[in-house]
């Protein structure tokens, strides 16, 4: 554990020392890295509405950068190609028309290495941008921007393609099996007394607009497990008939359990789980993942405990390195376990609906789409996961997903009132 404090605090350093141009090629660089292993099959398939193809990942976080920095602070510069902003534009409305999401895996053309091309050429042309001084004040807000985007796309890259792989009964591998996981599991609570809290973003360095403004919550004392709950205590839930009964869901979810035949985590069969190494087996010491809310709501009615607010969450984790815990290096994706820390290893589910901070008002121009919009119907998840790169998340971070969805590396952490 010891070592694993020592790389976090190396990593959190080394990013602080980096230049903006060099983290944007660090950053760029490790996208393809992940890339690497797939086939321009594999690279072109969508699973589901949800996910994306893993091209489509690369050439949308280069569409960002073309789009929000090339065409509108580089002089003189040319879309690689006109056509690509229809196909590689997500969800901007003020960047006009763009490809039905579900239609993005019928994109067989353009090839896996027609977009790294595509690649190549916005990052020869950011290089020239990235060297300008008098425009460094302008655009470094937006280059930071472009790169925790494309940090968040590599994660998604990376349960995307776990979720399309999964549908192939061989159960392929894309990755490496990681080293075996040795289990660091935090025993007892955090507890806190209550009182007024700091919530949100202090100001200073990067964070995403939905971290603000940072005001002040009353918290009731509460406390916060130290261990997130694993699969083994998932299995005793399954054996209790936690599935099977009403009395521990919310309405919603005991609807979603019915219709979708719903009877353990994503990934489980028997005693295995599928993994980016392919199919084995499940570790019962390592930490459930791939739940939804209203899995994750129902555990911990049946644990005889409640899921924590984000306030209570964030409380508890200002104190704690953000860099450490099992999160995603340049070696490429591991498998989550138990660590001491609040972050890595899974994304932590919250009982508090993803809604806007008082005072917050969104980014002017397209960049305010980015987050402000999408503040209706989902809730907030905490921490980190094995696939957030490492330096991404901060205790502020927010992320946020719809109840039933659950592809991504998504677990628990319990609460209590005392």
């Amino acid at each position: 554990m010891e070592n694993a404090h020592r790389k976090a605090a190396d990593t959190k350093t080394g990013q602080a020392a980096l230049s903006l141009a060099e983290r944007f090629r660090r950053t760029r660089a490790l996208s393809e890295a992940l890339a690497a292993p797939l086939s321009d099959a594999d690279a072109t398939i969508q699973s589901m509405e949800d996910a994306s193809p893993a091209k489509w990942h690369l050439a949308h976080t280069t569409w960002f950068f073309e789009t929000f920095l090339l065409r509108d602070h580089l002089d003189g510069y040319t879309l690689f190609d006109e056509r690509y902003p229809f196909l590689f534009n997500s969800y901007y409305e003020a960047e006009g028309e763009r490809i039905g999401r579900f239609s993005r895996g019928m994109l067989s053309r353009p090839s896996l290495e027609e977009i790294i091309a595509f690649r190549r050429a916005v990052d020869d042309a950011m290089e020239a941008l990235l060297g300008r001084e008098d425009c460094a004040d302008l655009i470094a807000p937006l280059v930071r921007l472009g790169i925790a985007h494309e940090q968040q796309h590599q994660e998604l890259l990376q349960t995307d393609i776990k979720h399309a792989m999964f549908q192939n009964p061989l159960g392929p591998a894309i990755f490496s099996e990681p080293e075996p996981a040795v289990q660091q599991r935090g025993e007892g609570w955090h507890e806190y007394p209550g009182g007024i809290a700091q919530i949100g973003h202090d100001g200073t360095a990067f964070a995403f607009d939905n971290e603000g403004p940072r005001h002040r919550v009353l918290l009731e004392p509460f406390a916060l497990s130290r261990s997130l709950v694993t699969n083994g205590q998932w299995a005793e839930f399954i054996a209790d008939g936690g599935y099977r009964d009403p009395a521990l869901w919310l309405s919603d979810g005991w609807a979603w359990v019915q219709r979708e035949g719903i009877t353990a985590p994503l990934y489980w069969q028997d005693d295995e789980q599928f993994t980016h190494a392919g199919w084995r087996k499940r570790d019962p010491d390592a930490p459930v993942t791939h739940i939804s809310y209203f899995e994750a709501d129902a555990f911990a009615s049946w644990a005889g405990h409640r899921l924590p607010t984000e306030f209570e969450w964030e409380a508890i984790a200002a104190a704690q390195d953000p860099a450490s815990g099992d999160q995603l290096d340049d070696a490429g994706p591991v498998l989550p376990r138990a660590t001491r820390s609040l972050f890595g290893s899974v994304w932590q589910w919250t009982r508090s609906g993803y809604l806007p901070y008082p005072r917050f008002q969104p980014a002017a121009g397209a960049v305010g789409e980015y987050n402000g919009k999408f503040m209706s119907g989902q809730f907030v998840l905490k921490g980190a996961s094995c696939a957030t790169v490492r330096g991404h998340s901060r205790a502020s971070y927010r992320n946020f997903f719809y109840p039933h969805q659950r592809w991504q590396f998504t677990g628990l952490r319990l609460a209590k009132d005392i």
